[in-house]
């Protein structure tokens, strides 16, 4: 089977299940929810079986394999880095205030409406 007839069969076979889904709205949820289920996952079978698909199955793998590389900091390492965030976050907002504190200053100078 060619993979634009898989593609085509998991789109038709997603479509009636989703029409089963609400065909058979007097039915049980669980039921329906079941339904849903094996019909999103023999489309999804489908899907996997077509050379994009395995693409999409390798660079799923490969994108494992790198997150298990990641080196995450330490708590220590957390905690410091914390603390300078919060100190610069500290200073740039004084150094911002002082800014806004001189202008204000300055305005109501020139415009005479410092007493």
């Amino acid at each position: 089977m060619t993979d634009t007839a898989k593609f085509i069969f998991a789109f038709l076979l997603l479509t009636l299940t989703i029409g089963m889904f609400y065909y058979f709205s007097n039915q049980p949820i669980s039921l329906r929810i079941v339904i849903l289920l094996i019909g999103f996952i023999a489309s999804l079978v489908a899907v996997v079986n077509t050379d994009r698909g395995q693409s999409v199955v390798g660079i799923m793998r490969d994108t494992q394999i790198e997150f298990r590389k990641i080196v995450w900091p330490g708590r220590q390492e957390t905690t410091q880095t914390t603390l300078i965030v919060l100190l610069m976050v500290i200073t740039v907002a004084s150094i911002l205030w002082l800014f806004d504190s001189l202008l204000m200053w300055a305005v109501r100078l020139l415009t005479g409406q410092g007493a």
